[in-house]
């Protein structure tokens, strides 16, 4: 595979991975395909999914010349990515934020894929992570910047909530990351005892390779995709209160929403007559919330084990 075909290759994936997880229904307290929320609806996700391909595509054409030494790891640019994706997420669709997060967990995976795929047309998990690793260490001030931008280019303040050092409302804090010599890893390191999509990044994506992609796999084997992808959604949310949701109402109300989830797998999840009964009620009630109890962290670290699996040669 040359690199351009890598591109292409990592582009439709990484657009298929969010258009598949937006459309699985109904996942509990998210946009889906049958539920909209007051200001944001399923037809921005849509318009977003496929938006943010172009920036992973490029990523991955950059992480494919970085394996091959044509470039330097630390020019691979996952920043300047991120707010491109960003940037073209909300050129596309009115809705606002629709994938920041998603942006943040993919665009490493996408460089480490572009790179696993400088050896042949396949990649493997083992690969991938192998390669995220060096994705990851890799990163620069100027990355750390970038996605300082990219985050208050879409995200309202009074959600992200305040931080003691190196908000990133602070216009102080970008000359600060620099003259540290702060990468993203550093960064995230900071947020990563309230944030899930920092401690992803943090701990070699524990979520995303050792809870979502390993039921994704294993309910794909077993029935639809859209079961398959609601029940991983509930899985990763029964073991991780949802940090969307931790900022906009509290640990407490985390953990409830996480204990409803719990009691939907132990019955067997979505795909039991039980658990689908108890899916629909609790997308319900956390409808009736207007977005102050939506899982958006758990969609996220759904989307991103839907990203691994398609990269590993899995098709709907």
């Amino acid at each position: 595979m040359d690199r351009t075909e890598a591109g292409v290759y990592v582009h439709r994936c990484a657009t298929l991975a969010a258009l598949l997880e937006v459309s699985a229904y109904p996942k509990p307290g998210n946009v889906h395909r049958t539920r909209d929320q007051p200001h944001t609806r399923f037809e921005h996700f849509l318009a977003g999914s496929v938006a943010l391909g172009d920036a992973m595509g490029r990523l991955a054409e950059e992480g494919f010349e970085a394996e091959g030494g044509e470039r330097r790891w630390e020019d691979v640019g996952l920043g300047r990515a991120v707010f491109m994706a960003v940037s073209d997420s909300l050129r596309w669709q009115r809705g606002g934020n629709v994938n920041l997060g998603v942006a943040l967990l993919f665009a490493p995976i996408a460089a480490a894929a572009g790179a696993a795929l400088r050896k042949g047309d396949a990649v493997t998990v083992k690969e991938l992570r192998e390669r995220l690793d060096v994705v990851t260490r890799s990163t620069t001030p100027e990355d750390a910047v970038l996605v300082y931008e990219a985050i208050r280019t879409a995200m309202n303040p009074l959600v992200l909530g305040d931080v003691e050092d190196l908000d990133v409302y602070d216009d102080s804090s970008s000359n600060r990351i620099v003259e540290k010599g702060m990468n993203l890893l550093d960064i995230f390191r900071l947020c990563s005892g309230r944030d899930y999509v920092c401690r992803e990044w943090t701990s070699h994506f524990p979520v995303t390779f050792e809870e979502g992609y390993p039921s994704l796999k294993e309910g794909l084997g077993e029935g639809g995709v859209n079961t398959a992808v609601v029940d991983t959604f509930l899985k990763i949310l029964s073991k991780n209160p949802d940090s969307l949701i931790r900022r906009k109402s509290g640990d407490e109300r985390a953990s409830e929403v996480s204990e409803r989830a719990r009691a939907i797998v132990e019955v067997g999840g979505y795909g039991e007559e039980a658990g689908r009964e108890m899916t629909v009620a609790l997308d319900a009630v956390l409808a009736e919330a207007k977005g102050a109890l939506n899982p958006g962290t758990t969609a996220d670290l759904t989307a991103s084990s839907l990203f691994v699996a398609l990269l590993e040669g899995w098709r709907p």
